[in-house]
C-alpha cells in the first residue's frame, strides 16, 4: 500500500503533528512493508529518498516572515504542483493535515486518483486561533466568525472518507455539528523512550538550580493559542508568594518567546529558557530532571507532550476543562477550574503538596498501559485497508459511533 500525508502543520519546530508523522513513518518501516510519501511546505522544493520513505518538500514562504521570532510555519501556494505530484505518486491512501486550501487540494486529487480521502482533524482551530484573534472585536462579530468556521469545518470535513478526531469528545462535538464521518484515532506515545527514571541531578546541575526547588516544565510552543502568557502570569503569581520555591523551565519556540524576559526579569531570573529540541532522548532529560509539568493548553485536541510527561513518571497540571481532560491520568481533580493566573497557581500549590514521585509512578503505569504508537496504527491501518480494498460500509465495523463516510472517487 503506498500512503502519503499532505499537512501545511509541520515544520521543524513543530510538534504534536511532526511527532505524529514521525512515528508513522517509523510505524510503515518496522511493521509494514508500505511506502509512505510526505508532502510538506519548506525553504525550497526538493525530494529525499530513504528506503520506503519518500519526502516532497515544496518551496513556500514563511508565515511570519517579518516577525523577529519565526515560528518557522510556511504556507504552500503552489497547489498545482501538490496535485502533479499525487498525480505521480499515485497513493492507495491520502492524508490530509490541516483545515485549509491544502485539504481541498487532497480531495481534488482524491477525486482524479479514485483514491480514498482521510482527513485528520489535528487542531480545533475556531477554539485555537479565531477566539483568540476575536477577543477584542465583540461579541456579535465573535459569534458570527465562529458560526461561519464551524459552517466551514462541516462543509469541508464532510467530503473525506472518514474524519479522523484525536479525542473521543472532540468527536462527539463534530458529530453534533454535522461531521458524521468522524472516528476517533487517540494518538500515542513511545513508550520505549518515554519511560520513569530516577530524576536527573545532571540538567539540575547544568542549568544552575539547586536540589530543594521545585522545577515546573512546560513543553509547546510559544504562540498566543497555547495560552503562553496565562502560563507565565500563573508563574509570577506563584513566585509572589514563594520566591525562593520555584523555578520554570521553558523549552519550545514561537512568536511569543519575546515576552520570556520580562517574567524572568520580574521572577528574579527564575525561568530558563531552552529552543526546541529535537531529539527525544534530549527532551526526556527535562521531563526525568522535572518535579510538576505545567500545560496551560484550554484548545488541545489531545495534549501529546501530557502523554509524554506522564509517560516518563512526570505529573501534569493545568485547566480543566478542555479536550485534553481525557488523557490525564491523575490529579485532575486538584487542577485549575479557571483559566485564570491564580487558579493554576493555586492548582501547582496543591500539587505541590502531595507526593509527586508516587503520582508520577501511577500515572506512568497508566499512560504506558492504554497508549502505544503500535495500537493507534494497527487501528489507522486497518481504517485504510478496508476503505481501499472494501469500500467506506466497510468503516462502519471499525467505530462504534454512527457515521457515514464519503469515498470520493468522482
Amino acid at each position: 500500500m503506498k500512503i502519503c500525508d499532505v499537512t501545511q502543520f509541520y515544520s521543524p519546530v513543530s510538534g504534536g503533528v511532526k511527532r505524529y508523522i514521525s512515528e508513522k513513518r517509523r510505524h510503515v518501516v518496522e511493521h509494514t512493508r508500505d511506502e509512505h510519501h510526505l508532502i510538506i511546505p519548506g525553504a525550497e522544493t526538493r525530494y529525499e529518498r530513504e528506503g520506503r520513505l519518500h519526502l516532497h518538500t515544496i518551496h513556500s514562504p514563511r508565515l511570519d516572515f517579518f516577525s523577529r521570532y519565526p515560528s518557522r510555519y510556511r504556507l504552500i501556494l503552489n497547489t498545482r504542483l501538490v496535485l502533479d505530484l499525487l498525480d505521480d505518486i499515485r497513493p492507495d491512501i491520502i492524508e490530509s493535515g490541516d483545515p485549509y486550501h491544502l485539504a481541498w487540494t487532497a480531495l481534488r486529487a482524491g477525486q482524479q486518483l479514485h483514491a480514498p480521502v482521510f482527513g485528520f482533524y489535528h487542531s480545533h482551530f475556531p477554539e485555537a486561533y479565531l477566539r483568540t484573534a476575536l477577543k477584542y472585536g465583540g461579541a456579535w462579530l465573535r459569534d458570527a466568525v465562529l458560526n461561519y468556521a464551524e459552517d466551514y469545518i462541516v462543509k469541508l470535513y464532510s467530503h473525506f472518507t472518514a474524519t479522523l478526531v484525536p479525542s473521543e469528545h472532540l468527536r462527539q462535538l463534530l458529530h453534533g455539528w454535522g461531521v458524521t464521518n468522524s472516528v476517533t484515532l487517540n494518538l500515542g506515545v513511545d513508550t520505549a523512550t518515554f519511560s520513569p527514571a530516577p530524576r536527573d541531578p545532571s540538567l539540575r546541575a547544568d542549568l544552575g538550580l539547586p536540589a530543594d526547588k521545585k522545577i515546573l516544565l512546560y513543553v509547546g510552543r510559544l504562540s498566543p493559542e497555547k495560552n503562553i502568557e496565562m502560563l507565565l502570569a500563573a508563574f509570577e503569581a506563584l513566585h509572589a508568594r514563594h520566591p525562593h520555591a520555584y523555578h520554570l523551565v521553558v523549552v519550545g519556540d514561537g512568536p511569543l518567546r519575546r515576552v520570556l524576559p520580562a517574567t524572568r526579569h520580574r521572577t528574579n531570573g527564575a525561568l530558563t529558557w531552552r529552543s526546541y529540541i529535537q531529539d527525544n532522548a534530549g527532551l526526556t532529560r527535562y521531563y526525568h530532571a522535572a518535579d510538576l509539568f505545567i500545560h496551560p493548553g484550554v484548545c488541545e485536541t489531545f495534549g501529546l507532550v501530557v502523554l509524554e510527561a506522564q509517560a516518563c513518571g512526570l505529573p501534569c497540571v493545568g485547566v480543566r476543562g478542555s479536550f485534553m481532560d481525557a488523557n490525564v491520568m491523575v490529579g485532575l481533580d486538584r487542577w485549575a477550574s479557571r483559566n485564570d493566573p491564580h487558579d493554576i497557581a493555586d492548582a501547582i500549590e496543591r500539587f505541590s503538596r502531595e507526593d509527586l514521585t508516587v503520582l508520577g509512578a501511577e500515572a506512568s503505569k497508566l499512560v504506558r498501559a492504554r497508549f502505544s504508537w503500535d495500537n493507534v496504527f494497527a487501528r489507522q491501518w486497518t481504517l485504510y485497508t478496508r476503505a481501499r480494498l472494501h469500500g467506506v460500509e466497510a468503516l462502519h465495523s471499525i467505530d462504534p459511533e454512527p457515521f457515514t463516510p464519503n469515498l470520493v472517487t468522482g
